[in-house]
C-alpha cells in the first residue's frame, strides 16, 4: 500500500519533530498530537488526543504501533512481553509469574500527564527520576487530573513494581533489548506498619462469632467454615501466621506441645499443650477425616502429608482460602455491630496479639531483638529515676 500525499512543512509543530518521518495517521493542531477515529453516532470524524507537545517522534511511532494491534521494539510494553516469553519467566514459580504479570500490568498502563501510557514509552527515554517519579506517585496517590483517573495510594504494590522493573530491565540488558536500567537507582518507598492487633474484647467477642457461625448449617445464612474457630486459637496461641497456619501438618504435633513452620528466617520453636489448643487440634483431626471419609480420599501414611487443616472436600486448605473465608467473616460481623470498623483486624493481628500478650521474648521465634518489638505492642512498665545517695 503506498504512502499517500506527501505532507506539507507545518510550521506550528515542534521544532524537535523531523516532519518527513511521522507516522501516518497522527496529525498536530491546537497544541496537541491526536488521531481521527469514527464518530461513535457515525458522523464524521472524532479527533482523540495521543500525545501532548513534549513527545517525541519514536513516542509517536509507538503510539501508532500500537493502535496497530502491536508493541514498538524498545518499547517498555515490548520489553515486557518478551521477558514474559523468556525461559526466566517460564521457570517461575505460578505465584511469582501472577505477582509479576500484576506489576507488569500496573507499570505499562500508568497513564502520564499527557494522556500516554508508560507502556508506550521507549525504554532509553526513561530515567532514574522519571520512574522514581512514577514510584512515589503510586505510593501517595494522585488525585483525579483533567481526563487522568484518581491513583490510590499503594506503597507496598509500589514497590512491588519498582522491584519488578529492576529485574525486568536488567534481563533486558543481559538480552540486548535496553542499555541502561532506569530502576536501578530508585529508592523504594516507606511502606506504613500496621498490624492491625485486635485488642482483648474484639479478639473475644469475633471468637464468639466465629464459634456461633461455625456451628449454622455448611453454607446457609450467617455460616463460615467451621476450621475458623480452630484457626483463631492456633494462630494467636502458637503466634503463627496464616500460611503458617494452614501448612501445619500431624509431623507437628508433639507429645510436649506445637511445633512452629515459621517462615522468614524465623526460628521454629514448640509451643506447650494449653486446653484450648488441644481442643483445637483434635476437632480438626476428627474434621478432616470426617471430610476425608465423606469424599473417599486415602490417609496418607507418612505424618509430613497429612495437612491439619483442611477444607470441606477434604483437600489440604490454602493460603487464598483462608484469606476468602476470613474476610466473609469479618466483613459480617462488621455489618452485624459484633465489633466495630475501626476494630477491625487481620488474620495476621493475630501474631502480634500473642506475642504482645507472651512474656518469653523468644515466643515468636524472631531472630532479632528489633524484629521483635515490630510484634510486641505492650507497653514496658519502668521505675522512676531516683537521685542515686551520696557514699559517705
Amino acid at each position: 500500500m503506498t504512502r499517500g500525499r506527501k505532507r506539507k512543512f507545518n510550521p506550528a509543530i515542534p521544532g524537535h519533530i523531523d516532519q518527513g518521518s511521522l507516522p501516518r495517521g497522527v496529525y498536530w493542531g491546537d497544541g496537541r498530537w491526536y488521531v481521527l477515529n469514527p464518530h461513535p453516532e457515525g458522523i464524521g470524524q472524532k479527533k482523540e488526543t495521543v500525545a501532548g507537545r513534549q513527545a517525541r517522534l519514536s513516542d509517536l511511532h509507538a503510539i501508532m504501533e500500537a493502535s496497530a494491534g502491536g508493541s514498538m521494539r524498545g518499547t517498555l510494553d515490548y520489553l515486557t512481553e518478551m521477558f514474559k516469553r523468556s525461559s526466566e519467566y517460564q521457570d517461575l514459580a505460578t505465584k511469582s509469574k501472577k505477582g509479576y504479570d500484576y506489576c507488569a500490568a500496573k507499570a505499562v498502563n500508568y497513564l502520564l500527564r499527557d494522556g500516554r501510557r508508560l507502556g508506550t514509552q521507549h525504554v532509553e527515554h526513561l530515567t532514574v527520576p522519571a520512574v522514581q517519579r512514577i514510584i512515589e506517585t503510586l505510593a501517595v496517590g494522585r488525585p483525579a487530573i483533567g481526563k487522568l483517573p484518581t491513583i490510590a495510594p499503594t506503597p507496598a504494590a509500589a514497590n512491588r513494581v519498582k522491584s519488578y522493573l529492576q529485574r525486568l530491565f536488567a534481563w533486558g540488558i543481559r538480552h540486548g533489548h535496553c542499555t541502561n536500567n532506569p530502576a536501578d537507582g530508585v529508592r523504594k518507598v516507606r511502606e506504613k506498619r500496621d498490624s492491625k492487633m485486635p485488642d482483648h474484647d474484639a479478639f473475644e467477642a469475633v471468637v464468639r462469632y466465629a464459634r456461633t457461625c461455625a456451628a449454622l448449617k455448611a453454607h446457609s445464612t450467617g455460616s463460615c467454615p467451621p476450621y475458623l474457630p480452630a484457626v483463631m486459637v492456633l494462630a494467636y496461641a502458637v503466634r503463627l501466621r496464616g500460611i503458617e497456619v494452614s501448612t501445619l501438618t500431624d509431623a507437628h504435633i508433639l507429645p510436649e506441645g506445637i511445633r512452629s513452620n515459621r517462615r522468614k528466617g524465623s526460628r521454629d520453636n514448640v509451643t506447650t499443650w494449653t486446653k484450648e489448643l488441644r481442643q483445637a487440634v483434635k476437632w480438626l483431626q476428627a474434621y478432616r477425616q470426617e471430610q476425608m471419609d465423606a469424599h473417599g480420599r486415602p490417609r496418607p501414611i507418612q505424618p509430613e502429608q497429612r495437612r491439619l487443616i483442611v477444607s470441606e472436600a477434604g483437600t489440604p486448605l490454602t493460603k487464598s482460602a483462608l484469606d476468602s473465608a476470613w474476610q466473609r467473616m469479618i466483613r459480617r460481623a462488621i455489618a452485624e455491630g459484633v465489633i466495630e470498623d475501626g476494630q477491625r483486624f487481620a488474620l495476621h493481628g493475630l501474631k502480634h496479639r500473642g506475642i504482645t500478650d507472651s512474656e518469653d521474648k523468644a515466643s515468636g521465634g524472631h531472630r532479632s531483638e528489633a524484629m521483635r518489638q515490630l510484634y510486641d505492642h505492650a507497653v514496658p512498665v519502668v521505675k522512676a529515676a531516683v537521685k542515686p545517695k551520696k557514699k559517705g
